[in-house]
């Protein structure tokens, strides 16, 4: 392997696809059917190569896995190198202002009309939008069966006539998330993947990869940027820190970080080439309060510059400035909220009772009656 980085000195984004470094862990032709091992070798020999894998977050992460295993071969071909490469960003197409925490309450329509799907509806908080070429879509097929099936799961060109995205400007200044707006849009049928109806079992699965992609990445934020470990170097490249107070602080964080990281090894070794399960909603419970945590340190190891933003803070402070105003999300809505993630935590690893459902019998268009 190291070979093959030696002679791929400065690989493309094509030679990482080819040889399945992208995505060992995929079936071939994508991937390499990699173990767990192989996974970490290759992870570490890319970073000894300084060679980085295209950046495609929810495309790789979430939407890939779920058209590898249940797509159409026609649809494998016409999306997945793109994806694979970079060359065509995804988004996720989910979440609802009156379906968050539960999902599959959602309201989106999606109604066969010959060859196409008309489709209605909003979603919210709907990361990449505004630059996406295609998502992925959950819409209500079926009203008269329970909220968990009647839902179907759609790929869809994100610049069909009656899209409208607005984005959601947040205390960074950036607007990662986004409002969408379907009016009487016209998916075509051959956009559907699975069974029309039977959509909701592969929704779970990709919210299982988002967890598990948000919650194995070494950086802070959700896999990227900076760490602890980044943060304790960067003490001692400004000539450490007097303060003994601060400097406890700076080592709690540093040992927290390298549990994790070494909880990051037992998950991959343990859970990867299988079916993704709660182990990730747990991972994710412990890391996204980590990272909350760090980014403020970050902003109180700065000083006055702590109370400064955007290009007034010294270039080195810069991504934890940014990492300070973002992290709100990373304990709140950003990739399930942390309510979500205790209560998957609570029923499926230590097995408490589940919560009472009060809809439990009634079909989809009973219970929104029943909510009015």
């Amino acid at each position: 392997m190291r070979a093959w980085f030696r002679a791929h000195p400065q690989p493309s984004p094509a030679d990482l696809v080819d040889a399945g470094f992208v995505v060992p862990h995929w079936p071939r032709p994508y991937g390499l059917d990699a173990e767990p091992e192989l996974q970490l070798i290759i992870e570490d020999e890319m970073k000894r190569a300084g060679a980085s894998k295209p950046v495609n977050p929810i495309g790789i992460g979430h939407c890939g896995p779920i058209l590898v295993a249940l797509a159409s071969d026609e649809q494998k071909a016409r999306y997945l190198g793109p994806m694979l490469r970079g060359e065509e960003l995804w988004c996720q197409l989910f979440s609802e202002p009156d379906a968050g925490s539960d999902l599959a309450n959602l309201a989106t329509r999606a109604e066969r009309d010959g060859d196409i799907y008309r489709v209605n509806g909003q979603k919210i908080w709907t990361s990449l939008a505004a630059h996406a070429k295609f998502g992925i879509l959950i819409a209500r097929t079926r009203g008269d069966v329970s909220k968990h099936r009647g839902i179907s799961y759609f790929i869809i060109p994100m610049d069909l006539p009656g899209i409208e995205v607005r984005p959601i400007r947040e205390m960074t200044g950036e607007a990662l998330f986004n409002e969408v707006f379907f009016t009487d849009v016209r998916v075509p049928a051959e956009n559907l993947i699975g069974e029309e109806h039977l959509g909701w079992g592969m929704a779970k699965t990709t919210l299982a990869n988002e967890r598990v992609s948000l919650s194995t990445g070494g950086g802070l934020q959700w896999g990227y940027g900076p760490s602890a470990r980044d943060l304790v170097q960067l003490m001692r490249d400004r000539g450490g820190q007097p303060d003994p107070l601060l400097r406890q602080r700076v080592v709690e964080a540093f040992i927290e970080g390298e549990i994790l990281r070494y909880h990051r090894m037992r998950m991959i070794s343990a859970a990867v080439n299988k079916r993704p399960g709660p182990d990730a909603s747990l991972r994710k419970a412990l890391a996204d309060p980590h990272g909350k945590k760090v980014f403020t340190l970050g902003r109180d190891l700065m000083g006055a510059q702590g109370m400064l933003a955007g290009t007034d803070v010294d270039a080195d402070w810069q991504p934890w400035m940014r990492g300070f105003l973002f992290s709100p999300a990373l304990t709140t809505v950003g990739g399930g909220t942390s309510e979500v993630l205790h209560n998957i935590i609570a029923e499926r690893l230590l097995g408490l009772p589940h919560d009472h459902d009060v809809e439990q019998g009634l079909t989809w268009e009973e219970s929104r009656h029943a909510q009015k």
